[in-house]
């Protein structure tokens, strides 16, 4: 590493500057916010693959377990940065076009950052549910702001009550973490300890009380539907292979996440071995949850049956959808009664039922703070290295990036305001990917380019191969499976992707005119210094070029 960098490493803490305040303990309480994104998804999941789903979360976690140890390994050649594994990997694109560097580090943001407002508004579904019958006006009223039916059917921006009471919620958070790194570690321990722990019950229990059926399990064929809407075993033609691929994909949302313990680095106390221990300790507690709690919650609730059949006009017209139980039913899909029907598989009457309830809410709560730290940081670090504007580099007196965590918190509050989540969080995952793509293959860019630099931890050479393998993996699921999710959802996260274009531009050629800040340049090697280069050659622009065809003969592909 640069002699600038690391002298910057270890020198103490500044006013205005991010300060070296935790250790990988702290890292792995706020990341443990991690495993409660389960709750996100997993009843699209189950109620769009069927049977399989229990196996779609398990082999997610494995591939997120294996690309861990790369984001490991070039999280410690930056010990003195902050903003995780997108900052790191575009150090190593960035010698090979401007734009790629900040479309790493854009992507990742806005795959963090929509936690915020899908965990705020689930929390606030949960709390409603509890307080208020599912027909009281203050669970029905709403003001449609927004139509946005052109971009997916039903899709609206409105106000309710779940907006209210979610936005408060993201305040709570940010005052939480107003007060600092080592403040936001205290409140996630806390957090962390009673709100992991519904999880692990509803993970444990019913496999202890015998109550997980096999058959619910099975049998291992996607999901179909008769003509009368009855549900049965489908068959692994290109349309099952396309079902499992949308599984894989929006899974990977939550199951890859952990990835953010390692956006401390320029806040733990000793980054050299800090860095691989919170990363890897969190990943085992993301494949515990990731396995007990989805192969549970089916094992108890059932995929479902067909209900009340759907009302359809003369014209053919659907007026009343199919209705269905188990995990098909609409609010499991949704997430909003996902929480309940988890509280009913632990048997303990109302008062545990809503015990558990508030439990989970917690759980979400420690989500959302655990996505606004790493996010928010996101946008510091970006600001700092000249990719986004020059405002989000602030940092109060606490150590806390504000001016970022204000960003963030704006943008969710419009998206809190969106009718469908489950469209965000799909959205978002599209960045994610492309996020994960470019990252994975930063590894062994950094290897070739900078194979001199010191290295905490080095993963083995058959680890970092088998993420850039999982690089393409990825690409694969998002190209087949990413309009599982609606109709627009690959095409609208693309164009959601290259809105950093213009807002680089205007911040290196406007602003910068034209030259990065002084440290960045050290980061990059743009200053004179012995193995300065990009040795790599034409490996990265061809990468890039079968990533676009795999994306391309995926989605050619799949059959909706």
């Amino acid at each position: 590493m640069s002699i600038a960098a690391t002298n910057e490493a270890v020198a103490a803490p500044e006013a205005g500057t991010l300060q070296r305040k935790i250790s990988w303990t702290g890292a792995f309480w706020i990341a443990s916010g991690v495993p409660a994104l389960v709750l996100f998804s997993i009843g699209a999941i189950g109620a769009t693959v069927g049977a399989p789903a229990w196996f779609v979360w398990i082999l997610s976690i494995i591939f997120g377990f294996i690309q861990a140890f790369s984001y490991a390994e070039i999280a410690g050649l930056f010990p003195h940065k902050s903003g995780g594994a997108s900052v790191y990997g575009a150090i190593a694109w960035v010698r090979y076009g401007k734009l790629l560097a900040p479309f790493s580090v854009w992507c990742n943001w806005l795959a963090w950052s929509p936690v915020l407002s899908i965990g705020s508004g689930l929390a606030a579904g949960y709390v409603l549910s509890i307080l208020f019958p599912a027909d009281a006006a203050i669970n029905t009223w709403q003001l449609t702001l927004v139509d946005l039916g052109w971009l997916k059917t039903g899709l609206a921006l409105r106000l309710n009550a779940t907006f209210f009471l979610g936005a408060a919620l993201l305040l709570v958070a940010f005052a939480i973490q107003h007060r600092g790194i080592s403040q936001t570690a205290r409140v996630q321990v806390i957090l962390g300890v009673v709100a992991l722990l519904p999880l692990v019950l509803i993970g444990l229990v019913p496999l202890i009380t015998g109550d997980v059926l096999a058959a619910h399990l099975g049998p291992f064929a996607p999901l179909a539907k008769d003509e009368a809407g009855k549900v049965i075993a489908g068959s692994w033609d290109m349309a099952g292979i396309t079902l499992m691929a949308g599984g894989l994909f929006i899974a990977a949302w939550s199951t890859y996440g952990f990835e953010t313990a390692v956006c401390y680095t320029r806040e733990f106390k000793d980054p050299k071995t800090d860095t691989f221990k919170a990363i890897l300790y969190s990943g085992l507690l993301c494949i515990f949850v990731f396995t007990i709690v989805p192969i549970s919650f089916q094992g108890v609730l059932g995929l479902g049956q067909l209900v009340t059949p759907a009302v359809v006009d003369a014209s053919g017209t659907v007026t009343t959808p199919a209705v269905y139980d188990g995990i098909l039913s609409a609010d499991i899909y949704s997430g909003m009664g996902v929480a309940s029907a988890m509280a009913d598989m632990i048997k303990g009457g109302p008062i545990v039922h809503h015990v558990i309830v508030v439990m989970l809410i917690l759980a979400l709560m420690l989500a959302i703070i655990t996505s606004m730290a790493g996010s928010s940081r996101t946008l510091y670090q970006a600001s700092v290295d000249g990719w986004l504007p020059k405002y989000l580099s602030h940092v109060n007196e606490n150590g806390a990036p504000t001016k970022a965590m204000w960003t963030d918190l704006g943008f969710n509050l419009i998206l809190l305001m969106m009718s469908d989540y489950v469209f965000i969080l799909a959205i978002s995952n599209v960045c994610y990917i492309l996020f994960n793509f470019l990252n994975l293959n930063a590894a062994w860019m950094h290897r070739i380019d900078r194979p001199n630099w010191d290295r905490p931890f080095k993963a083995p050479t058959w680890l970092i191969g088998m993420g850039t393998v999982l690089a393409f993996v990825n690409l694969f699921l998002l190209g087949m499976g990413a309009d599982i999710w609606g109709a627009g959802t690959l095409v609208t996260g693309l164009v959601v992707s290259a809105a950093i274009i213009p807002v680089f531009l205007f911040r290196h050629y406007v602003t910068d005119k034209g030259r990065f800040p002084a440290a960045m340049m050290e980061d990059m090697h743009l200053k004179a210094e012995t193995g300065a280069g990009t040795r790599a050659g034409l490996l990265p622009y061809f990468a890039l070029a079968l990533g676009a065809v795999v994306v391309i003969v995926a989605r050619m592909l799949a059959v909706y």
